[in-house]
């Protein structure tokens, strides 16, 4: 999640015109000066993902000699001073003059943009980074960098600023037993990033996938820094398979083991596996060459094109579906499934720097086929755990037809499609969406309190009573029959799951408003669930934030200040002078505060502060929401016990 000021960003004033439009205005920017004036264009953002975006890039460097066979070990670590250090036994950058720019190979990687290895073909026939950017745009964007190549018997060094050279390239003998690979290091450059702090476990778990696509590959992560210090190693002979007996963990499966399948198909290797659980979630992860595709593409779709073929035919061979009976549907064979697909082949089509989707059309094809096959083959040699998918296939389809029929029913009492607003909304006087926010506030009295205290022009309030339905352990049937649901549901008027529609959306931003204690951490986290499950675009949107209410009012004299965390606690208390008194009040629910109060605190967009919800890893996001959310209690209970230390403001 990020934690930032949600003011309204003012309309952009549109300058004097010129009289003239000619040569002179064009500005060419020499080597990488783009870079650092349009970072974004580069790595998609300046905030913590942007930041995490440079170690993967490096990363990806290394991960590229693995698949290339030339590289079984990578150690990542974040130094005390925040620089990021990655080091690999591959081959190590070449060090040779390059004809064309008359630099190093090294230095010409490391200042030319769409320079590298990747686009001949010849030394590289699989890789993620072929854009060529990413060492380069690193340094671009590093207030310092060195890179150290341990090649033939001797250590290459260049050093860099801002994208730079800081020098030559200098040549020292190695010492010892001779060794290749490269070590580079950089310290990001705080003037174009908003933070340096480096967040672990996103990191962690992007290391944990990289281990998991590339077989026998040793991942050693490292933090350094003052009062952080820890370490984790990963190395997966089981590959994508173990990927999903992680996901799977804790969860009752249909098989003891994934289903796993790994073909080469003309020019692209698939490697893939499935297991389904008796849950009703579906948890899909897609990559190519090692980078994670998180809106899917060609692969994801012909892994879904296999699974709805080769189902369907076997439950009509097995006499599973009667011949009156309507076929499968993706969405009913998809149920309770956790599945990884994994593509590598030699000259992917991202869509965008960021390579979030896949676009090379032959791929769905080969992994269509290869999936097709190998599940076929399965199925027939495993006839219980064949019964059991199956199975599961046929109930979710009667339970999609009894969620249509409960949709239509109240579709046509007009529930959900936004002409029957319900009751308890307090709607706002504006129309325009983008000038809109809903709060959801937990309880109908702080909802008064909010309705009072509010902005009639832009603000809406919607109070929900008790604790929503866990999704996580309810089809959608149940889902409908839930009152606060619908409600929620009709407030937003876009629709739910396959039917969801940003653009319907009455309010850009829906704020959860709980109470600072176990139960308002309970109410979010079930409104949260709902949101993954049912309206995960309103996330990936960034429309969806958490208010945060004060936890204290400290009173000295005739002044007082609102306090937010027990840290800010303590160090506004260290600053009352000797002789004054200090009066501190906690507050426990959001009913405490009168109208006045919380519009201060917690509504006023000169003022507030909110946390803005973000999906920065979906695997662990699904993993946290299964253990949390679903029908095993041991998971969860291992999970509270391991961060019962972490719980403040716990009230008993």
């Amino acid at each position: 999640m990020v934690r930032q000021r949600a003011e309204d960003i003012p309309a952009p004033k549109r300058g004097k015109e010129k009289d003239s439009y000619t040569a002179s205005d064009i500005q060419v920017l020499e080597g990488l000066e783009a870079v650092r004036r349009r970072p974004g264009m580069y790595i998609g953002t300046t905030d913590r993902a942007g930041l995490h975006h440079l170690v993967f890039e490096i990363v990806d460097n290394s991960v590229d000699e693995a698949m290339a066979g030339f590289c079984d070990r990578i150690e990542v670590s974040i130094e005390p001073d925040n620089w990021v250090q990655v080091r690999d036994n591959g081959r190590g950058i070449p060090v040779d003059k390059h004809k064309t720019t008359g630099k190093s190979a090294l230095e010409t990687i490391m200042t030319v943009l769409h320079a590298g290895g990747k686009f001949g073909g010849g030394a590289y026939k699989v890789s993620g980074g072929l854009h060529g950017v990413g060492a380069s745009v690193v340094n671009a964007l590093a207030t310092k960098m060195w890179v150290e190549v341990r090649r033939e018997g001797k250590i290459h060094r260049q050093e860099y600023e801002r994208g730079i050279p800081k020098g030559s390239l200098k040549v020292a003998p190695e010492r010892g037993q001779a060794q290749t690979g490269t070590t580079t290091a950089f310290l990001a450059d705080d003037t174009i990033f908003d933070t340096l702090d480096y967040e672990y476990d996103a990191l962690l778990q992007r290391f944990r996938e990289m281990a998991y696509l590339t077989k026998g590959i040793w991942i050693r992560f490292e933090d350094k820094r003052a009062g952080r210090e820890r370490e984790m190693n990963f190395c997966f002979d089981g590959g994508v398979s173990s990927f999903v007996r992680h996901v799977n963990k804790g969860r009752n499966t249909l098989s003891a083991r994934p289903i796993y399948i790994e073909k080469v198909v003309e020019t692209t290797a698939v490697e893939a596996a499935i297991q389904y659980n008796d849950g009703f979630s579906v948890a899909e992860f897609s990559f190519a060459n090692t980078i994670n595709t998180i809106d899917g593409g060609a692969h994801l779709t012909g892994l879904r094109a296999a699974l709805t073929s080769a189902l369907n035919e076997y439950a009509r061979k097995q006499k599973f579906l009667k011949d009156d009976d309507a076929n499968l549907t993706g969405d009913d064979v998809r149920e309770g499934i956790v599945a990884v697909v994994s593509v590598k082949l030699p000259e992917p089509q991202f869509e965008g720097q960021t390579k979030t989707r896949l676009g090379n059309a032959d791929v769905q094809t080969h992994v269509r086929s290869a999936v097709y096959e190998s599940l076929t083959q399965y199925l027939e040699e495993h006839p219980s755990d064949a019964r059991r998918i199956i199975e599961k296939g046929i109930m979710a389809s009667r339970a999609r037809e009894a969620a249509r029929k409960a949709r239509d029913l109240v579709v046509r009492k007009g529930l959900l499609d936004g002409t029957m607003l319900p009751g308890k909304l307090a709607d706002c006087s504006e129309r325009d969406p983008f000038q809109c926010e809903l709060y959801l506030v937990e309880g109908i009295s702080a909802g008064g309190t909010a309705k009072t205290g509010r902005d009639r022009r832009f603000q809406a309030i919607l109070p929900l009573r008790g604790k929503i339905l866990n999704v996580e352990k309810a089809r959608m049937e149940k889902m409908l029959a839930h009152e606060e649901i619908r409600a929620l549901i009709t407030a937003l008027g876009t629709g739910f799951g396959d039917t969801f529609d940003i653009n319907k959306l009455r309010y850009r931003r829906v704020i959860i408003m709980a109470d600072a204690d176990v139960d308002g951490s309970h109410i979010r986290t079930l409104l949260l669930t709902f949101f993954f499950r049912y309206m995960r675009s309103l996330i990936d949107e960034g429309c969806l934030y958490i208010a945060q209410p004060p936890l204290y009012r400290i009173q000295v004299g005739k002044q007082h200040t609102w306090i937010y965390s027990d840290n800010e606690r303590d160090q506004h208390l260290s600053r009352v002078k000797e002789g004054q008194k200090a009066h501190v009040q906690r507050y426990k629910g959001l009913g405490e505060m009168n109208p006045e109060q919380l519009w201060e605190t917690t509504m006023d967009p000169e003022q507030r502060t909110m946390l803005q919800v973000t999906i920065e890893d979906a695997m662990r996001a699904e993993e946290i929401f299964s253990t949390l959310m679903g029908d095993e209690v041991a998971p969860r209970k291992k999970w509270i016990q391991g961060h019962a230390t972490q719980v403040k403001n716990l009230d008993v």
